[in-house]
């Protein structure tokens, strides 16, 4: 097929079917698929409205008219044949972080509002994951013949570890090649690595915090953050974004406000954890001990790139680690256990300290959740080394939780090329290929890259409109149209490859 008929087949597909594919994005926002792990089942390990969410995109993809399958209820998948059985994927979740505060519109159902989408999911990433499986159609119905395969793959964890694609993969053979509608265009070619811990500190039985809460998810700065203390109401001070109530005889309630935003960009965000610390900070609330774990809660939540906590550190294709404050919450007596506390940390997901471990018992606790996104000249282990000297001079111990190495990917790779030259097709720039410190499915597999659709630098983004995880989530409709275009040039270009 000719440039100048591909054309044609991609506007004709817009103008006859953009508003199905509105319809496809709004049935599944619709669907409130957050992670609830007491609701898991054998078929859907990461509770049930991941699960419809996963059955109501393979239902549109078999609608069109796409074999599908699924993977335990981890990841789904619909294909297209080619003339080969070399395959090409794209990949996208199912997924939502919870809605969180603040929202001026429903959060799960689409809103239109002059020419943009809102709701949770919209832009991260049921937007992008209909409009990849439009693209597939587009090419489906206009007969085009590719010379190999393309499988559409639907994750359903991507917000709470991806520990849905190592079940898929243990199933499926890799594809030669895989590409991800959940970042910016034009293409990402290397992803920070990751670290994920909590600062746990015990409650003190006679001080003056009695709960802590704040943030929804461990990968997003909070914008909502709550205490309990004891303290009389009337004689607590007033402070701007901060809400305090009488919560019984003796005790108080202090709410706090931020912004919210995702953890790997935390530069245009106020965390309601560190508002919430240092009121409580300033008002005089706490013990010597509890005062010295507000702080260093304070330290975690505004120290974006970690100079104060000694952690510093940058590089030429990622720029400077950054380290987040996602969530705090009150765990019961009866649920801490006993804990492993890492002074070190190994360099896999999941994967056991390489330094000392030390074990302690402790009663009820305040957990602080720890995200850091990190460049190629640091590690893991020299972070978590650090984060546990650091809370152990406050009276807390740091657990490491989880580890992802960097992932890189040669940008100067015919695959990354056919990204780019596709991107070009459309927008007519010279964009460059770049890093970040998202995390995307591309680090799952074994050659891959993040793919659009956003082009924040290019788009004037009204007061209203909210980004990925945050209240009013939205994206322009012309964004997710743009990206279509880009989506059916690619499959054609990579199909064609020598693989």
């Amino acid at each position: 097929m000719t440039d100048e008929a591909l054309d044609r087949v991609i506007e004709t597909y817009l103008d006859e079917e953009w508003e199905t594919v509105v319809a496809d994005i709004d049935a599944l926002v619709r669907i409130e698929s957050t992670e609830d792990k007491t609701g898991a089942s054998a078929d859907a390990p990461f509770g049930p409205g991941v699960r419809r969410a996963l059955d109501a995109a393979l239902g549109i993809a078999e609608r069109m008219g796409f074999a599908t399958g699924d993977a335990g209820g981890c990841v789904g998948f619909a294909d297209v044949p080619g003339a080969s059985e070399r395959q090409i994927a794209m990949i996208c979740h199912v997924d939502v972080v919870p809605a969180g505060q603040g929202w001026t519109v429903e959060p799960f159902a689409v809103t239109r509002r002059k020419g943009w989408l809102m709701g949770r999911g919209v832009l991260d990433d049921k937007g992008p994951a209909i409009v990849a499986l439009h693209a597939m159609n587009c090419l489906r119905r206009a007969g085009v013949q590719l010379p190999c395969s393309v499988r559409m793959l639907f994750g359903t964890n991507e917000e709470s570890g991806m520990h849905d694609v190592p079940r898929y993969l243990a199933e499926h053979e890799a594809p030669a090649f895989l590409f991800t509608p959940d970042a910016d265009f034009p293409v990402g070619y290397g992803e920070k690595g990751q670290l994920d811990g909590e600062v746990r500190f015990p409650v003190q039985p006679d001080g003056a915090l009695v709960e802590l809460a704040g943030g929804m998810a461990t990968n997003a700065v909070p914008s909502e953050a709550s205490a309990l203390v004891r303290a009389d109401a009337a004689s607590l001070p007033t402070a701007e974004g901060v809400v305090v109530e009488a919560a019984g005889e003796g005790l108080a309630r202090v709410s706090a406000e931020g912004v919210g935003g995702h953890a790997a960009w935390p530069e245009n965000t106020r965390s309601a954890v560190g508002e919430l610390a240092d009121y409580l900070l300033e008002a005089g609330v706490g013990t010597d001990a509890e005062r010295a774990f507000l702080q260093l809660a304070s330290t975690v939540a505004y120290d974006v790139h970690g100079e104060e906590l000694g952690i510093a550190a940058s590089d030429e294709h990622f720029g400077p680690l950054t380290i987040i404050g996602g969530t705090l919450r009150t765990e019961p007596a009866e649920d801490a256990g006993e804990q492993d506390m890492a002074v070190g940390a190994g360099e896999q997901d999941g994967a056991e300290s390489a330094g000392e471990r030390v074990a302690a018992k402790l009663s009820a606790a305040f957990v602080l959740t720890v995200d850091s996104r990190f460049p190629t000249t640091t590690s893991a282990e020299r972070i978590a080394t650090a984060l546990a000297e650091r809370a152990q001079q406050a009276g807390a111990a740091f657990v490491q939780r989880a580890t992802k190495p960097v992932f890189l990917t040669d940008p100067a790779s015919p695959a990354i090329q056919a990204l780019l030259a596709s991107y070009r097709e459309v927008f007519d720039d010279d964009a460059q290929p770049f890093t970040m410190g998202g995390g995307t499915y591309a680090r799952c597999f074994p050659v891959g890259a993040s793919f659009g659709p956003n082009r924040p630098w290019a788009e004037e983004r009204p007061a209203w409109a909210g980004e990925e995880h945050m209240a009013d989530e939205a994206v322009r409709e012309d964004v997710l149209k743009d990206a279509f275009r880009v989506y059916v040039r690619t499959l054609c270009r990579l199909a064609s490859l020598e693989w």
